[in-house]
């Protein structure tokens, strides 16, 4: 027997993990997670959601994906939050994680490490192509990541990218489809 072999077996308790889904904004990222977290509810498992306090684009509490589905959470200010509220859980949820301070992938480390299952889905990059908050390292931390694509609206390719409709320089803009439309590579850094 391989010594990986024998110390995968002779692990005792639940085995905690961090898995990301990331993508451009109308991806299906919250979808993604949603289906995941009911998932889990199904098989029994005790479960607990998380947004960020700012994101009341929806709902000010449940989880809202871009096709009206939804689930409970509970909005919190920082992450530091969500382990003191998740610490007791089997699963745990975080919607919108870009909007997170960066204290979020220790959080999840920490989370992990007790055992629980950390889901998080959030934008990987900004309206401008660049990484976003604290999801370049969850990314990299992560046991799974899954990246979710849109379709371009100008011309139906897979879209990564979040392209801003409206003329705000802002980072920070909650918008829907009168702010950002997905784009793929090529129309994202093409001039309208």
């Amino acid at each position: 027997m391989l010594f990986s072999e024998f110390h995968f077996r002779s692990h005792s308790g639940p085995r905690g993990s961090i898995e990301v889904i990331c993508g451009s904004m109308f991806s299906g990222k919250t979808e993604e997670l949603i289906r995941r977290l009911r998932r889990a509810k199904i098989a029994k498992l005790n479960v607990e959601i998380f947004k960020p306090k700012t994101d009341t684009r929806y709902d000010e509490t449940a989880v809202v994906s871009h096709d009206s589905n939804s689930i409970q959470s509970t909005p919190v200010e920082n992450a530091s939050s969500i382990l003191l509220l998740g610490a007791h859980t089997q699963v745990v949820g975080i919607d919108e994680a870009q909007f997170f301070d960066d204290e979020l992938p220790e959080v999840c480390i920490k989370l992990a490490a007790k055992g629980i299952r950390v889901i998080i889905a959030g934008l990987d990059m900004d309206f401008q192509g660049r990484p976003f908050g604290p999801m370049p390292a969850l990314m990299a931390i992560a046991e799974d990541v899954t990246k979710v694509h849109a379709v371009c609206v100008q011309c139906g390719a897979p879209a990564s990218f979040s392209y801003r409709t409206a003329n705000i320089a802002s980072r920070i803009l909650l918008g829907e489809k009168e702010s950002y439309e997905p784009r793929c590579r090529m129309c994202f850094t093409l001039v309208p």
